[in-house]
């Protein structure tokens, strides 16, 4: 019984026997490359700006995001001992720097994504936490101290101490201060490749926590593209998504894809709450 996530039951036969054929996450993983047009969503941004708001890309992306995964809820599974479960929360993650460069030390920061929030609130939320680390106002706190401290062991104490912890995660047994700020226990992981003029990659997932899925979002650059038999520059972005073959099929995963990508379009709807029904046609 865990405390985090609700038992998913009602499972086909498909389902289950795929969890048993593979047992392991890094088993599992299914890769998705798509460029998205976000030729809409940088105008909405623009203007936004003009109106002196500090939303940024990346918060308009974790926004979509959140969306998408209360629109599509599969996405928001995991597997643990060769069970399915769903998340209780839609929380995003990511990595952050604490400043750019190379001795720069990363701390884990998750954005839990309530039902009633928007584009403007999740945008606070990430700037209050990004920021907090960054002025040195927010202390290391759950798994970003634990991690400290875990590293500085010897390898005769650190591993087995892992071994132990990786057990009681298998069970869903992990002591809260362990789960707290812990990317690893997100509906999610994100990283915004793009702040660095990066493209997309593909990056794994672990076998460690509950996460079963990972986007990465490259530069948005300008491409020639073909729209309505006429050549037009429009703003795309590249996306490398990483997701846990067994708690979707590919028809849903690109299904929610497309979900994205019409929230892009329509980026008035990032200021809806995140719960809100994004409704689109199966051959859009």
């Amino acid at each position: 019984m865990r405390k985090d996530a609700k038992r998913i039951r009602n499972l086909g036969g498909m389902e289950q026997i795929l969890v048993d054929l593979k047992p392991q996450r890094c088993d599992s993983d299914v890769y998705i490359n798509q460029k998205m047009d976000v030729t809409e969503l940088v105008k909405y941004v623009n203007n936004k700006k003009k109106n002196g708001s500090d939303i940024t890309y990346f918060h308009t992306f974790v926004t979509a995001i959140g969306k998408t995964l209360y629109n599509r809820p599969k996405l928001n599974r995991f597997i643990a001992n060769r069970h399915v479960y769903e998340h209780n929360d839609v929380v995003i993650s990511f990595v952050a720097k604490v400043s750019f460069d190379d001795k720069s030390e990363e701390v884990m920061i998750m954005i839990p994504i309530n039902e009633n929030d928007n584009l403007e609130s999740i945008s606070k939320k990430i700037m209050e936490k990004v920021s907090g680390f960054r002025n040195k106002k927010s202390k290391k706190e759950g798994a970003n101290s634990a991690i400290d401290i875990l590293g500085k062991l010897p390898n005769i104490i650190r591993v087995p101490v892992v071994g132990i912890l990786k057990w009681f995660d298998k069970n869903g047994m992990l002591p809260k201060s362990l789960v707290s700020d812990n990317v690893y226990y997100s509906s999610m992981m994100v990283s915004n490749l793009g702040s660095i003029k990066c493209g997309a990659i593909y990056h794994n997932i672990t076998n460690f926590g509950t996460c079963s899925s990972l986007v990465t979002m490259g530069e948005i650059k300008d491409e020639e593209v073909i729209v309505n038999g006429k050549k037009e520059i429009r703003k795309l972005c590249e996306f490398g998504m990483n997701f846990d073959e067994r708690i979707a099929d590919g028809y849903y995963f690109v299904k929610s894809a497309k979900i994205l990508q019409y929230i892009f379009d329509n980026p008035k709807l990032l200021e809806d709450s995140a719960n809100t029904k994004v409704e689109i046609k199966e051959n859009e």
